[in-house]
């Protein structure tokens, strides 16, 4: 018994020189972990895939990483794995993690989704399925958006408080050129801005001969710097709010 007790204490000591694992730091967050302060999904257009760094959404992810509060969860999904990011945005506000979200947890949500072409869509219909459990969503911003055919992306639902379209208007595969409120006196509507790259081209990078033959206005849609540096100014105002400012609208 004697040594048993020399090797507990041993362990206790041991134990104690340790610093606790904390997240961020390759380790899993605890329930005593600070909730997460604000949570940005953007998601991926077409089949592209969610690391695609020549794709507008991922490069903007990238970009504001350094950016934005502590706590911040930034993350870029392809648009089919829209379920997986609802999931994850309703473990993040489980604060507690019981597998029930209360309504403070709810209301502590600072939510923000984009996207381009089918992933604009995929930001819409999430932020309606978030509307049915009762989550609110601060922005939605879609970037020349292109719904499937069993997708509805014109209506914003309301629980979105801001909500801005970006598009243009040539090609086979061109955005929505108007979103509207489902209650104009919850949801702001900021603008429909309209870009028109046979006027102003934009240049891209590294892109699929399809798309430069094809959908030429499209694809510029998604590697336009100066359309997503709007997108990247109405969502660092909602991150990092100053008072009186917040919500300017893009001059496209």
């Amino acid at each position: 018994m004697h040594r048993l007790a020399r090797v507990r204490m041993l362990i206790t000591a041991l134990l104690l020189l340790v610093p606790p694992l904390m997240a961020g730091e390759g380790g899993l967050a605890n329930q005593h972990t600070a909730p997460t302060s604000y949570i940005v999904i953007g998601f991926a257009g077409g089949f592209v895939r969610h690391d695609n760094l020549h794709h507008g959404p991922v490069q903007l992810a990238q970009r504001i990483q350094q950016d934005v509060p502590n706590g911040t969860y930034i993350r870029v999904f392809e648009n089919r794995h829209r379920k997986a990011a609802y999931k994850t945005i309703l473990s993040l506000l489980d604060s507690d993690h019981d597998g029930i979200l209360t309504a403070e947890e709810k209301a502590r949500a600072r939510i923000i989704l984009f996207g381009h072409s089918w992933g604009a869509s995929a930001a819409i219909l999430l932020a309606r399925e978030l509307d049915r459990v009762g989550v609110p969503v601060l922005l939605t911003v879609q970037v020349d958006s292109v719904a499937k055919l069993w997708q509805h992306d014109g209506i914003i639902p309301d629980n979105v408080a801001d909500a801005a379209n970006f598009y243009q208007p040539h090609g086979l595969i061109h955005g929505r050129s108007v979103i509207r409120a489902a209650d104009d006196s919850k949801t702001r509507i900021l603008g429909n801005y309209r870009f028109d790259y046979r006027e102003t081209p934009a240049r891209c990078g590294e892109t699929a001969w399809f798309e430069r033959t094809f959908t030429p206005s499209h694809m510029q849609s998604q590697c336009d710097p100066h359309l997503w540096a709007e997108v990247e100014s109405l969502v660092l105002q909602r991150l990092t709010p100053e008072p009186g400012v917040l919500a300017s609208n893009p001059r496209p």
